[in-house]
């Protein structure tokens, strides 16, 4: 068997080259520029924000985006840092320094790689809504509530990582205003929310630098009083020349205290990933291979964290603009990537003049656009569940850690689902007379009644019989115990896809605790999936093989006859 029989890897890239034309990599190239010269401030800011330098930044954008656009699984999708990593890898950094945030970023990528090995692409999807946008919109405010200090020009340091005790501390301090580093800060957000309404094709991010760059250095030229901090005044002179990659020590101790972080990263890698890339899809008309993708961004966070990098996902915002200004291959992202490559290598020397305060507001408009409002007050409108979960998870990630959040929301998925599947699995009693045909699409035009023997108990199961429905069948089951017992038990199984141990293990008590009172069971429409599971188990030795019957009718033929010959034997 071939490897790629067994391992769902396809790149998206070996794909399109196939049929390539000079007409296609003109449209690409422009886009990947374009995108290129928009990813250039995220990559900065991001990096910035994470408790890394500019530099760093760039380099994840570089080596990242390049093997997501040459490994991954869409066409167009742009990966690089983004502001949903900004959370957890500054606490990170925080407990563990950078060495702990290499280990657990190269875990990280090991996990997704794993995730897309064992075609895990699309369970990843089946995470509830609600979960993803409490989170999101949970980061959205957390990435804000970092940018308050650099905007106001409050010049504190060692501020709290906890979101309460920051924000006391910005209270506490909220006099010590920097009028020239608000101006600063207000400027350049007026330039980035109207740029668009100019021309949509703008980065309004870009332009913003640009005009307040120039006009901060100037004013600083001309006017002593006005000083505004910059990356340079920060961070010092940035280096141009691509980090010597380097290893790091693993033992399992390591592994062991970065696992819980390392799983955050890598679940929050593959959910924002597989969002852009169905986003992308809904526009373009192209389909995801979902574990090709997942494969391709665990080896983008494989590789980076050898360079000094931070976690690498795919970044809904960039590639909306690469499919906006005609890029629909992976050529245009790894353009992008070689277009930063470009400026970091000729022009970082003018990046140490941009003030902190403008990448401030940079990243407060990246925190409103993630926050996704207008959901989070139609979600308002749904179920109170979906309220409820979206509540739990959005505190979780401010007031605790988006690694708490996470692990928690993923409980919660499983819960609702237990609970929904339980909920819509129901459980029928019939006596008397029994319609074969209902509950399928024949049973409006075709009746066939079955006459059941007094004595005959028919149970149906319209689901998937697992834990959580075996607990509620044995609820019944024991709630009709008592009174008129009946001398045989059918259970009906013609709408069980699958059974679990669990209520393998409630039908053998069922069995059993029927056969010390002399009841009879006969089990009806099992499938054939269904039906080894059972005989594996052993059921067929406990009731008799014959007692296992592929059709209802065959099952209350026999229950009759039983019923007939225990009522004859006892008279």
């Amino acid at each position: 068997m071939k490897l790629s029989e067994t391992i769902d890897f396809h790149p998206k890239l070996f794909g399109a080259l196939r049929h390539y034309s000079m007409a296609r990599l003109k449209e690409d190239v422009i886009a990947g520029i374009v995108v290129g010269i928009v990813a250039l401030p995220l990559a900065i800011a991001f990096g910035i924000a994470s408790g890394v330098s500019p530099t760093i930044g760039l380099i994840t954008a570089i080596i990242g985006g390049f093997l997501v656009s040459f490994f991954g699984g869409n066409s167009v999708q742009i990966g690089g840092p983004t502001g949903a990593f900004i959370v957890i890898v500054y606490n990170i950094i925080g407990q563990f320094g950078l060495h702990g945030l290499a280990i657990a970023t190269f875990m990280a990528g090991v996990i997704l790689l794993l995730m897309g090995i064992f075609r895990l692409g699309t369970v990843i999807k089946f995470i509830p809504y609600p979960i993803v946008v409490g989170f999101t919109a949970g980061i959205a405010l957390t990435i804000f509530s970092t940018q308050i200090n650099d905007f106001f020009g409050l010049g504190l340091r060692d501020i709290p990582g906890e979101f309460i005790p920051k924000w006391i501390m910005y209270f506490r301090n909220f006099g010590n205003v920097a009028l020239p580093t608000l101006a600063t800060g207000l400027v350049s957000l007026l330039i980035i929310i109207f740029t668009p309404r100019i021309s949509k094709k703008l980065p309004g991010a870009l332009i913003a630098i640009i005009i307040v760059t120039a006009a901060t250095w100037i004013m600083g030229a001309n006017f002593d009083w006005f000083h505004v901090e910059t990356i340079g005044d920060r961070f010092g002179t940035m280096a141009t020349d691509i980090p010597t990659p380097h290893g790091f020590e693993l033992s399992m101790a390591t592994i062991n205290m970065l696992l819980p972080s390392a799983f955050t990263i890598a679940v929050l890698g593959a959910i924002e990933s597989l969002l852009s890339a169905t986003v992308a899809d809904g526009v373009t008309g192209s389909h995801t291979n979902s574990n090709t993708e997942l494969i391709g961004q665990g080896i983008a966070n494989i590789a980076v964290p050898f360079f000094g990098g931070i976690p690498v996902t795919g970044a809904i915002a960039r590639t909306m603009t690469n499919i906006s200004n005609g890029g629909r291959t992976p050529v245009a992202g790894i353009v992008h990537a070689l277009v930063l490559l470009l400026i970091f290598l000729f022009l970082m020397p003018l990046i140490n003049y941009v003030p902190m305060a403008c990448l401030g507001a940079v990243l407060m408009v990246v925190a409103y656009n993630m926050s996704g409002w207008r959901t989070i007050v139609g979600i308002f409108k749904a179920p109170k569940s979906d309220i409820s979960v979206l509540i739990v998870t959005f505190l979780l990630t401010v007031i605790f850690d988006l690694t708490i959040a996470i692990e928690i929301g993923l409980l919660l998925a499983v819960v609702l689902f237990l609970r929904r599947v339980t909920e819509n699995t129901e459980i029928k009693v019939y006596s008397e007379q029994l319609d074969v045909a209902e509950g399928t699409d024949l049973s409006q035009d075709h009746h066939e009644v079955l006459d059941v023997a007094k004595g005959v108990s028919v149970y149906e199961i319209d689901g998937p019989f697992f834990f959580g429905v075996a607990t509620k069948f044995d609820e019944m089951m024991r709630s009709t115990i008592g009174g008129n017992k009946p001398l045989v038990r059918i259970i009906r199984m013609r709408k069980v896809s699958f059974i679990d141990a669990t209520g393998i293990h409630n039908l053998e008590l069922l069995i059993a605790s029927s056969q010390k009172e002399g009841i009879h069971v006969v089990l009806s429409g099992v499938k054939s999936n269904v039906r080894e599971s059972l005989e594996h188990a052993g059921i067929d030795r406990m009731i008799g093989s014959d007692h296992i019957c592929d059709h209802i009718t065959k099952a209350v033929v026999m229950a009759n006859n039983l019923v007939k010959t225990l009522t004859d034997s006892r008279n």
